[in-house]
């Protein structure tokens, strides 16, 4: 277990084999986020959209103008006027959900509504459908949930085969659930409406208090008799919050662990900080756990616990994470709207690296092997053993020590979790070896020219004026033109997504808002024709004309060259 920024994290890797070790003693805790890929908003979402409907019901404004909260223009003067109204809390508050959807729509009938509207439609995701497997085979037993969907009984509905398998306790019968946990009769959902979405708690009734409490007391004393992974939940409900802190007080509380899965680009709040930070402290394994998303996550863990892909493949959507994206051959006349992706094509990977199995953990135990040695190789754990660019003497050096049993080549499968994230980060250094970035010192992916003043950064600084400078008076935080990467995969090839942004040295927890409010100003005037010039530059300087790119140049052993294109997909009107 390695600490960032202070937090206790495991590799996702790492917490796939601990999961297939404990299942049994493991419980679930799903919120919002978990049913985001089946069609249904997530609580940011819904946010966006009440602040979208104050603005435009209050300021007169015309809905079609202002459909594309996207546009940074849009976005900030809506912001601006819900940042005028008072009694609400500032964005990015735990309550900011609550106090927003009640000051939208008072009335709870309407709210209501508003809620039935957006469960409709929503269909079991591979994720779902995977972990009613688990269901089926045991693996998963007790799962707790903030949403109001059917999505996990749905999904149990199909692998079962019917509907009698599941026990689903509810707000109004929390005795069902208090049953089904005394005599063990797995498997069972909890469904927890915490703020109640269509109601906050300090407004409810006495009788739904008493439920709810009820609820929130079985929470407690299973989390003394189990461990929890938590995923797709933000952790905004302060009663939920208060409820698993309150459990770590308890000694030897999350016997088998809590781990809160989250994506690397999701708002971590103070109180999952501090609960996992405390959880630490009092000797529980709690840690944060990067994923890709909900399903991926699902969709490795069945591979390595060998669900039955057959019963899997029968009852997924057959549908593909991205659409597939036409590139625009040449310049159009036609009317009908162009939409252009920051993403490109990525010509070529590395196909093979090296395999090592030896006696080590996670990949955080990989990486500090590596800058122990002193050796420059690229490297991470996956359920084979550790996966390495860079010559066989330095991976050797960084390995001999845990007893290597296996030196050979693995052929790369690119939706692995971790052969994604060696490619990532591979992608990554090749980028700043050969087009002049740097990274930040915290986070890997976000890169800004190494020297300003090189020529190569001159059409650069005529776009947007200036390269770098200090946030405001502070000596400590600095700003960067720069850019935020990812390798993804999708519609059966790799695409390089780079997003133009600005970029902070000496980014802390306590200057986060300032970094927020310097950001936006310094983007949100930047309309279509400022970032179409803007794409236009980094996909030709990191495509590098074709060139190709090497992580590492090194002349043994199993390299990383990429080629990319520097045609960035573009899309066009469904007909």
């Amino acid at each position: 277990m390695a600490a960032n920024d202070d937090i206790p994290t495991v590799a996702l890797d790492d917490f796939i084999r601990r999961f297939a070790s404990r299942n049994t003693r493991l419980m679930w805790f799903l919120g919002a986020g978990a049913s985001a890929s089946a069609g249904l908003p997530t609580a940011f979402d819904m946010i966006l959209r009440f602040k979208q409907d104050l603005y435009m019901s209050q300021s007169g404004g015309n809905r079609p103008a202002h459909a594309d909260i996207s546009e940074p223009a849009i976005r900030h003067r809506i912001d601006a006027h819900v940042a005028s109204l008072e009694g609400l809390p500032p964005p990015g508050h735990e309550d900011e959900y609550g106090a927003l959807f009640e000051r939208a729509y008072p009335s709870e009938q309407d709210r209501q509504s508003i809620i039935d509207s957006q469960l409709a439609g929503g269909k079991p995701s591979y994720g779902h459908i995977a972990l009613a497997a688990l269901m089926r085979d045991s693996l998963a037993r007790l799962i707790w949930t903030t949403n109001f969907d059917t999505l996990v009984a749905d999904a149990c509905a199909k692998v079962y085969g019917g509907t009698g398998a599941l026990t689903t306790a509810t707000l109004d019968a929390p005795e069902v659930a208090a049953n089904a946990i005394e005599r063990e009769r797995w498997p069972l959902e909890v469904k927890l409406h915490g703020d109640f979405r269509s109601r906050r708690l300090k407004n409810t009734g006495d009788e739904l208090r008493r439920q709810d409490t009820r609820l929130r007391e079985l929470l407690q004393s299973t989390c003394v008799r189990f461990g929890l992974v938590v995923a797709g939940y933000s952790g905004r409900d302060d009663s939920i919050m208060q409820t698993l802190a309150q459990v770590i007080e308890v000694p030897d509380s999350f016997p088998a662990g809590l781990f809160w899965l989250r994506r690397e680009d999701d708002q971590i709040f103070a109180s999952v900080r501090d609960l996992v930070c405390k959880g630490r402290d009092a000797g529980v394994e709690a840690a944060l756990v990067t994923i890709q998303n909900f399903d991926e996550t699902l969709r490795d863990i069945a591979r390595f616990v060998q669900l039955d892909e057959a019963v899997l493949d029968a009852h997924s959507p057959k549908r593909e994470p991205w659409s597939r994206v036409p590139r625009l051959a040449k310049p159009t006349t036609a009317t009908w709207p162009v939409v252009r992706f920051n993403a490109l094509p990525v010509v070529s990977v590395p196909t093979t690296a090296r395999l090592v199995v030896c006696n080590i953990g996670g990949t955080q135990e990989v990486r500090d092997a590596v800058a122990k040695a002193g050796v420059d190789v690229v490297a991470v754990r996956s359920q084979r053993g550790v996966l390495a660019f860079g010559s066989d003497a330095d991976v050797k050096e960084a390995f001999e020590p845990f007893s290597i049993t296996e030196f050979d080549l693995h052929t790369l499968e690119p939706w692995r979790s971790a052969e994604r994230g060696l490619l990532n980060e591979a992608m990554t250094r090749a980028i700043t070896a050969h087009c002049g970035l740097t990274s930040t010192t915290t986070d890997r992916q976000q890169l800004f020219p190494r020297d300003p003043n090189d020529s190569m950064w001159t059409h650069l600084r005529n776009l947007v004026v200036e390269l770098e400078g200090r946030v405001g008076k502070s000596p400590d935080l600095r700003w960067h033109e720069g850019i935020r990467v990812r390798l993804d995969f999708a519609s059966g090839r790799h695409w390089l997504l780079f997003d133009p942004c600005t970029v902070f040295d000496g980014a802390t927890e306590e200057n986060r808002a300032s970094r927020a409010d310097f950001a936006r100003e310094r983007t949100v005037r930047r309309y279509n024709s400022q970032l179409n010039a803007l794409i236009t530059f980094w996909a030709k300087h990191l495509s590098q004309s074709g060139r190709e790119l090497r992580a590492l140049d090194t002349g043994t052993g199993v390299d990383a060259p990429f080629h990319l294109s520097n045609d960035t997909a573009f899309s066009r009107r469904a007909t």
